[in-house]
């Protein structure tokens, strides 16, 4: 019997993918989890009116959604002060990152990001035959000057900058990443992701043209607007850019039930300024908790934290393991030196408080 003939490239990948979820984790482990505190989820769910929205639009779910997402474009549009043409909307930003990998990568290509950051952006990457070039962090943040320099040295045609970072939580003011980019080679392409934008303190956002050719921005409603299983993120860029994307796109990607909750959670700003005030409270209450058992926590601009437990990643790994085994679900950085913290999502007061139980228990066994 005849097997499948992938390309040489598809034969020589992994067959993984960059997370490992937290249902797989559930159904090795035999029981749900107490505390679900690793995706960077919203625990506090999506606004009451985005929620309401779907509910209503599953009923017309039998029909294919808006191909151009018009209503949800136009408003984000309004919303950001720039023209529809700036705006591509997309199976959350892992989507967008596949699709802009495709049209700018082929095998050989080369791209700059930050050793130990966010993974997809590496595994499309490799999925198209790029060659990844990595700089380290500068204390615990991605370093903007050290990655243009790289895409210079290695004439990239993309470089990957999170701001906010994950796994880190850091962050850079936006006036300073557009003061860098004076630094970013012609001909290379900045992709700035600001999937926790929302989370961070004002000033964060890159002040950057939507016009300017040398930046495309990510944005996400996964994250504070609490809808990540329903996968809408969106793009800003010049209109030559956001144009190509439907020379590749999957144009039917976007269920017309996430296009209108999205809009109604734009729409939302009520719940959004109550998520932000939530997850500032439990950013303060785990980094109660972090230092209650001695353990140091970084500043974030996310909706999780950072806790430095003190010593190498090994440690680190056998406190993550020790919470997961009582049914906390954590995640850590997975490249030294980062790896010496875990991470922890922000979540309810029942979530914390499990946290709370578990972690001297953890560092107990960790540290026996």
């Amino acid at each position: 019997m005849s097997a499948p003939r992938y390309t040489p490239l598809v034969q020589s990948l992994p067959a993984t993918v960059p997370f490992v979820g937290p249902e797989t984790h559930e159904r090795q482990r035999g029981a749900p989890f107490v505390a679900r505190l690793g995706a960077n989820e919203s625990v506090f769910g999506p606004s009451p009116r985005a929620a309401e929205a779907m509910a209503k639009a599953s009923g017309e779910i039998w029909k294919y959604g808006d191909a151009e997402s018009h209503d949800l474009r136009h408003a984000l549009a309004e919303h950001h002060g720039v023209q529809p043409e700036n705006i591509i909307v997309g199976e959350g930003i892992d989507g967008l990152l596949g699709y802009l990998v495709r049209l700018m990568v082929g095998p050989g290509d080369t791209v700059v990001t930050s050793e130990g950051a966010y993974p997809t952006f590496n595994y499309h990457v490799a999925g198209y035959g790029g060659a990844i070039h990595k700089v380290p962090y500068s204390d615990d943040r991605e370093d903007p000057a050290a990655l243009f320099a790289k895409a210079a040295e290695v004439d990239a045609k993309l470089v990957y900058l999170a701001n906010p970072d994950n796994p880190m939580g850091s962050w850079h003011r936006g006036a300073e990443v557009v003061a860098a980019m004076d630094g970013l080679p012609e001909g290379t392409l900045l992709v700035l992701d600001e999937a926790y934008v929302e989370c961070a303190p004002e000033g964060t956002s890159a002040p950057v043209s939507a016009d300017d050719p040398r930046v495309i921005r990510m944005r996400t409603f996964s994250k504070v607007y609490g809808m990540a299983g329903a996968r809408v993120g969106y793009a800003i860029g010049a209109p030559g850019l956001i144009a190509a994307f439907n020379k590749v796109r999957n144009h039917f990607g976007m269920n017309r039930a996430a296009q209108a909750g999205a809009l109604a959670a734009l729409q939302d700003k009520d719940w959004l300024t109550e998520v932000q005030t939530r997850i500032k409270d439990a950013r303060h209450r785990i980094g109660e908790i972090a230092a209650e058992n001695g353990l140091i926590p970084l500043p974030s601009a996310t909706n999780f934290v950072a806790i430095d437990c003190g010593r190498d990643g090994a440690f680190a790994k056998a406190v993550l393991d020790s919470l997961v085994e009582q049914g906390v679900f954590v995640r850590m950085p997975f490249v030294a030196p980062q790896n010496r913290c875990i991470r922890v999502s922000c979540g309810t007061e029942a979530d914390l408080n499990a946290f709370a139980r578990a972690l001297p228990l953890a560092l107990a066994a960790a540290r026996g």
